[in-house]
């Protein structure tokens, strides 16, 4: 008897390798798999740009980026005697204008080089409900908790969508024609906006990638929203806010995304590495006996076997430094 309609994810026509370079940009979701990446060795450059929900934010900065564009200046906001831009995350702020400028300018420039040698690009789609500046007429990407009145909240037609996507998956084209693109919904439920209107606004998102995902531009859909809201279906895979996937949430998609996406050798090496990860969290009960460091011993000589391209440096200096201590553990 089926509990639950178990969604395959069908496999990416070109499987990520072991080298590819990868980077994610957009929601939060898109920051839990690009560091699940990370933390699989893999050279992940995670969501450079912060938390971004809507689509057009997300073109507008890439696009900023692979033109050498510079920050808006009408958006320049500050509050409790520091500097924010309405185009970027809180994360990045600084005491001056000049000094964020300076910040966000070099950002913009790591972007760019990172997408120009990427194999990878994954965009995570959080919402297209979005807010509009009134003073300057923007859409913004964050309205850093200035006064509601400064701005007109409203769903984002979906030629607006679909036509900003479109303008930014060709430009990336143009900068890295061998960049491949894997779009995805976000699970993350923006109950903010209420039930309904974030449902109309998963909806249209869907919808545009849908549109927009083909193989032969190299544009691809996987289907984590789906996963999470029809194939695990229920409130125990979601944390105590009721808003964001858990961890048994993340790691089953991740799971599901791996199947889909990663190579043979890919794969075996992932479960390779986590098995090195364990052995690194490992500590013993006993002291720094004499199996203790002969667990350390094996585990550096399978960190040593490793590929030469995956970088090991801190690890090994991890496992030696363990192995040249003496004392309990």
């Amino acid at each position: 008897m089926l509990f639950h309609t178990e969604l395959t994810p069908d496999e990416l026509p070109v499987a990520l390798q072991l080298t590819d370079r990868i980077v994610t940009i957009g929601s939060c979701f898109a920051e839990v798999m690009g560091q699940r990446l990370a933390d699989s060795k893999l050279a992940t450059a995670v969501n450079p740009l912060g938390t971004l929900f809507n689509p057009l934010s997300i073109s507008k900065l890439l696009t900023l980026a692979l033109t050498d564009g510079a920050p808006d200046e009408l958006l320049y906001v500050e509050r409790d005697g520091l500097w924010f831009h309405y185009d970027f995350h809180s994360s990045f702020w600084a005491k001056s204008r000049n000094e964020l400028t300076d910040r966000l300018s070099g950002i913009l420039v790591e972007v760019a080089r990172a997408l120009r040698k990427a194999n990878w690009l994954l965009l995570t789609l959080g919402s297209a409900v979005v807010y509009r500046h009134k003073e300057s007429g923007q859409v913004v990407a964050n309205c850093h908790k200035m006064p509601q009145v400064n701005f007109d909240k409203f769903l984002c037609p979906i030629n607006e969508v679909r036509d900003s996507l479109t303008q930014l998956l060709t430009l990336l084209r143009t900068h890295n024609p061998n960049l491949r693109v894997v779009l995805t919904v976000s699970p993350v439920r923006h109950v903010r906006d209420g039930l309904t209107l974030n449902g109309a606004s998963k909806a249209l998102l869907r919808t545009i990638c849908a549109e927009v995902s083909l193989p032969a531009s190299q544009t691809y859909y996987f289907p984590a929203y789906e996963l999470v809201l029809d194939d695990l279906r229920d409130y125990r895979f979601y944390e105590a806010d009721l808003i964001h996937p858990n961890v048994q949430a993340h790691d089953y998609v991740f799971g599901k995304f791996a199947e889909s996406a990663f190579s043979q050798e890919l794969r075996a090496f992932v479960k390779e590495w986590s098995q090195i990860r364990q052995g690194l969290a490992h500590r013993p009960l006993h002291g720094n006996t004499a199996a203790y460091r002969q667990f350390l011993t094996n585990l550096l000589a399978k960190i040593q076997a490793l590929p030469a391209a995956i970088d090991t440096t801190t690890e090994r200096a991890e496992v030696q430094s363990r192995l040249e201590n003496k004392s309990n553990v």
